[in-house]
């Protein structure tokens, strides 16, 4: 029969919840509702009080043309770095399971990436695809002008969705690797037997096994692209060339700090917030029916 710990008095059990409230409330509901706030007010930015405007923050941002490229930079980053992080995870989550030479080796390596800090990653990879110096340095030297950050829009993209990607691949390799582990080995060899190929196997029987881990890794890649991107893109593109790179949560902090509009900026990361919430309900309502539970 299981053993349930209880505690004499209910006090005891709020005692324990109490510094975990508290966190809650300091570090995420209090600030949410000093946002809310401040997006309908007009803050002065040296202080000295503010003044209630209700919506019209709201309606000023969404009426800005750049605000909707920053949307729209911001979805397109989302959408091509989570899925390119997740599908060479799950690559190399596969090959790793099969234990292949070096199997044990890669599987430490491959975790290192996800504890390096988001501004030193980007230190990293704006040296490494500099346009002047390094492999990238190399490919213009065969092709003058094929590639540069500085100026094209496109390559200042890529390159961080390629930084946050590499980032992303050990956390995404780690979950991946317990999914495949997870898998009853007895149902591959079975299909082994059966005549079933490498590729097979994997769609008919691991893929369909590991549903419940991509969607769960589908939802925190999404909404960790835009949260963990600033730091990569304040390194490596300050948001541009010409706003190209400008994400919603590097808007944020450009509207507030360098161009002091406190309340845009809170206005702004509601929206940041209203807009992550939809994307996990729509996640959630239309993804997760085809999800396979055990």
């Amino acid at each position: 029969m299981e053993k349930r710990v209880t505690f004499g008095k209910w006090t005891i059990g709020i005692l324990f919840a109490v510094p975990q409230l508290l966190l809650i409330f300091t570090f995420f509901y209090w600030p949410a509702g000093q946002a809310v706030y401040w997006s309908l007010t007009l803050q002065q930015p040296w202080g000295g009080g503010n003044i209630w405007v209700g919506l019209d923050n709201f309606r000023s941002i969404l009426s800005n043309a750049d605000y909707w490229n920053s949307i729209t930079a911001s979805l397109v980053f989302a959408g091509i770095s989570t899925g390119l992080a997740m599908f060479i995870a799950l690559v190399l989550a596969a090959l790793t399971d099969r234990q292949l030479a070096g199997s044990r080796l890669y599987r430490v390596v491959l975790i290192w990436p996800y504890g390096i800090a988001a501004p030193a990653l980007a230190m990293a990879f704006r040296f490494i695809l500099a346009p002047e110096a390094g492999f990238m340095a190399v490919v213009n030297q065969v092709w003058p002008g094929f590639w540069d950050p500085g100026l094209d829009g496109a390559d200042a993209m890529a390159s961080i969705i390629v930084a946050f990607s590499w980032k992303y691949v050990g956390y995404n390799f780690i979950f991946f690797l317990a999914a495949f582990q997870a898998i009853p080995r007895s149902l591959i060899e079975a299909a082994a037997m059966d005549g079933s190929g490498v590729i097979r196997r994997f769609w008919d029987i691991q893929f369909p096994l590991i549903t419940p881990t991509i969607f769960f890794l589908l939802v925190i890649n999404i909404t960790e692209s835009f949260q963990d991107s600033f730091g990569i893109v304040d390194i490596m593109t300050a948001g541009g060339p010409a706003n190209a790179t400008n994400l919603m949560v590097y808007k944020i902090y450009s509207d507030g700090f360098k161009g002091l509009d406190y309340s845009g900026a809170a206005a702004q990361s509601i929206i940041l917030m209203l807009l992550i919430i939809v994307l996990t309900i729509f996640q959630f309502r239309f993804i997760e029916r085809r999800v396979h539970y055990r």
